[in-house]
């Protein structure tokens, strides 16, 4: 089945599964009351002095924590959504947790070993300090103001470069490009990386950013605008003649090697690495061969069909990444 935004459930969906979890597992032996709190406990799971560690499904006051949310899900992603492969991008911190939950559910018979359980361990995000991203005041940053900002930074931006366009047209590609930009530079990164979080070079419209992407795909636009073309209709034959144009050629071909092994290994920054690189193609590709002034008809046809391609790679690669691609820069 494929996965929409119908099938989003937060951690207050599975409250009515919880009591239901934990005497399941007392029933089957696997978890027994210690202090007054029921817990699971693993031979494989030892702390100091290879004493037990043990993975806390009910509170000794009778609460319920992660564990036991998690150990729900584990239920509802096998037997209702079908689940054969589930991947939890959570911080690293919490690897020793996923082990015993995952454990724990095998256990339980939950999660057969034919449904894969992956954890997509995160690194943290560092201010400009070299330290966890916080407040003035300590607190913790929440990622909606952090987005609002980023939204705010890039309306001045658009503002400045864009006078031409009208505020409702400006406002909308600052929402893309804003929150576009955060978005990539969490990606852009190897996910277990830490990184410093900086407005300044995650809005710059060069360098490995996610603005610079859309305004490459945006320039492209602009080619065929002040050609009067359609790129949905150039589909010609492509004659590879010029190096920038082989090299442009061959790393468009690369695309879906890149898509697939992004898949299989879980490393989204592998597609920003290529989107990057294609961005750089194109530029190379710009300085030596004119596409609307160039020498032939047929090599005007032929270049026109090759960056309508690397449109469609650029926007397809952005949207793979959440990110939405302006017909304006």
């Amino acid at each position: 089945m494929t996965l929409t935004d119908d099938h989003l459930a937060g951690e207050s969906t599975y409250n009515h599964m919880l009591a239901d979890v934990c005497d399941e597992l007392e029933a089957k032996g696997i978890a027994e009351i210690s202090d007054g709190a029921l817990c699971v406990f693993l031979d494989e799971f030892t702390g100091r002095e290879d004493k037990p560690v043990p993975l806390i499904v009910r509170k000794s006051d009778g609460g319920y924590g992660y564990a036991t949310t998690d150990l729900a899900t584990v239920r509802h992603r096998v037997d209702d959504l079908k689940a054969d492969r589930v991947l939890y991008v959570v911080g690293a911190p919490q690897a020793l947790h996923f082990k015993m939950v995952w454990a724990t559910a095998r256990e339980a018979g939950w999660l057969p070993d034919r449904v894969e359980t992956t954890h997509v361990q995160i690194g943290n995000v560092l201010g400009a300090d070299g330290k966890i991203l916080r407040t003035r005041s300590g607190a913790p940053v929440r990622l909606v103001s952090l987005l609002d900002e980023a939204v705010d930074r890039a309306t001045a931006v658009v503002a400045e470069n864009r006078p031409d366009l009208s505020a409702e047209e400006r406002a909308a590609i600052a929402g893309k490009v804003g929150i576009g930009a955060v978005k990539y530079a969490d990606l852009s990164v190897s996910h277990d990386t830490e990184y410093t979080f900086d407005f300044d070079r995650m809005l710059a419209l060069t360098g490995n950013t996610g603005p610079y992407l859309q305004y490459a795909q945006a320039r492209i636009r602009s080619i065929f605008r002040k050609g009067g073309l359609d790129p949905e209709r150039a589909r010609g034959a492509i004659t590879v003649a010029e190096g920038a144009e082989r090299d442009l050629a061959l790393k468009l071909l690369a695309f879906g090697g890149v898509v697939a092994q992004v898949g299989d290994l879980l490393q989204p920054h592998r597609l920003c690495a290529y989107l990057f690189d294609l961005g750089q193609a194109l530029t190379a590709f710009y300085e030596h061969c004119p596409v609307l002034s160039a020498q032939t008809e047929e090599q005007r046809e032929s270049r026109l069909a090759l960056v309508a391609v690397a449109l469609r790679v650029l926007v397809q690669g952005l949207d793979l990444l959440g990110l939405e691609a302006p017909e304006h820069m």
